[in-house]
């Protein structure tokens, strides 16, 4: 994930929040490094592949520039 990514990070998850209310704040806790972990956690969590919410996140990050 970019530098972007994080600094849109706190209105991503709000995003994330409102499509998939399974997730929580400590699912979508962004550590720089560790983004595999958390798509897997997000794929686990919302059954979507990690390939569409991998897409998901990338618009989202292109949409709020």
């Amino acid at each position: 994930m970019s530098l972007q990514l994080k600094g849109n990070w706190n209105q991503l998850k709000g995003q994330l929040k409102q499509t998939y209310a399974v997730l929580t704040d400590d699912d979508l806790k962004f550590t720089e490094g560790q983004e595999d972990e958390l798509l897997g956690l997000l794929q686990e969590k919302t059954g979507e592949k990690i390939e569409n919410l991998r897409k998901m996140i990338f618009e989202t990050e292109e949409e709020s520039k």
